[in-house]
């Protein structure tokens, strides 16, 4: 019983780890479906949602307004990038592999000019500070609303994409492009926003994992490995899997990181050897003329 009880907060720990990296998935998933680009820039992107949201609190921005304002700032950011990706759009997928992987060096570089190499801390409001008392358990306040913030962002993306129109334009073009182009929609608008809307995914993130994390330049690796890895782990072009697969990760790093610490980063690749092995294509990945 008493092993159960100190497990309970580790587990729970790992739920709210893997829902953050569930949220950066899901905006990662959404530009290499739509854009066929595996956007290396996205954890670098994730860190600049952090010390931009960090810059605005500087300014005597509320906490509840950077949340809103540093995923729109990086988010347009993410259009500038997506502008510059278009030269590569229809050549060999590695100039847009490179060109994602020159601009998350340009941005860490950036982040080191502008605000130094020492690491920051996010500071969160008074009232989500402390703990607070779950049937008999002592637990963070923030982990509850980091949590929170996550499974509402999640939810909000799912109904975005499988109730609205723009929704299903993004699900068609992941689908195929070029039957979207002969529909008449207009394909660059809509890589546009989904880059952007898939960058501010990983701000939000960011802006979330701040607290827990620390922030530092090279906070984005520590975020785009988990992210890929769960793309393969719940499917390629699953949303569910992603969730899934992404809380999955979370509990196992938790775990892992409460128990045996050394081993916390190296069991989440045991886990995708453990799952790969089985099933090929992830939790929800379709089926594979390699499978025939």
């Amino acid at each position: 019983m008493d092993f159960l009880l100190n497990l309970l907060p580790h587990l729970l720990n790992g739920v709210s780890l893997g829902l953050l990296f569930a949220l950066i998935a899901l905006g990662f998933m959404l530009i290499v479906g739509v854009m066929e680009v595996i956007n290396l820039a996205h954890g670098s992107l994730f860190a600049l949602g952090a010390y931009v949201a960090i810059t605005l609190m500087g300014w005597k921005v509320s906490y509840a307004m950077a949340f809103l304002l540093a995923p729109l700032l990086v988010g347009a950011f993410g259009m500038l990038l997506e502008l510059c990706l278009r030269r590569t759009y229809g050549k060999d997928p590695l100039y847009g592999l490179l060109l994602t992987f020159g601009a998350a060096l340009v941005i860490e570089e950036l982040i080191r000019l502008v605000w130094g190499s020492n690491e920051k801390q996010l500071v969160v409001p008074e009232q989500l500070s402390g703990a607070m008392l779950v049937g008999g358990l002592l637990y963070a306040k923030y982990r509850v609303f980091a949590s929170v913030a996550a499974i509402g962002m999640i939810l909000l993306l799912w109904l975005f994409l499988e109730k609205t129109p723009y929704g299903a334009m993004i699900k068609a073009g992941a689908h195929d492009s070029e039957m979207v182009r002969a529909l008449g929609i207009n394909l660059p608008k809509l890589r546009l926003f989904v880059f952007a809307l898939g960058t501010a995914l990983a701000a939000v993130a960011g802006i979330v994992l701040a607290p827990i994390w620390g922030v530092r330049p090279h906070m984005g690796v520590d975020a785009v490995v988990p992210a890929f890895l769960i793309i393969v782990l719940g499917g390629v072009g699953s949303f569910w899997g992603a969730v899934l697969a992404g809380i999955m990760v979370g509990i196992v790093v938790g775990l892992t990181g409460a128990y045996a610490s050394e081993w916390s980063l190296l069991s989440m690749y045991l886990l995708l050897i453990a799952l790969v092995t089985f099933r090929a294509r992830g939790l929800f990945g379709k089926k594979t003329a390699l499978e025939n």
